[in-house]
């Protein structure tokens, strides 16, 4: 299978730049997910020195700061895209 297959381009030239270009985003969606499951490791901090403290689990008002932030910055899928990292870093409520 040629790179032009792989890629759906119709010139070697534009195939080769789909690939360099797929190379880069899976870099990136590598580090993503590592964030992510920092994130998840700090959120787990905080819910546990929470709920010793004798708090919830969840903080609401907290997390509608960060559903407002990622919807200020990235739009509607900002949104989406914040209540999928809250229900990782807390599971679902």
């Amino acid at each position: 299978m040629t790179a032009i297959d792989v890629t759906g381009a119709r010139t070697t030239e534009a195939a080769d730049v789909i690939t360099g270009a797929r190379e880069r985003i899976d870099a990136l969606d590598d580090r993503i997910i590592g964030l992510i499951q920092e994130r998840m490791a700090v959120s787990a901090v905080i819910q546990e020195a929470r709920i010793t403290s004798g708090g919830r689990r969840v903080n609401l008002s907290r997390e509608m700061e960060i559903l407002s932030h990622y919807s200020e910055a990235l739009g509607k899928p900002g949104t989406s895209l914040a209540m999928t990292l809250l229900e990782l870093c807390r599971g679902r409520i």
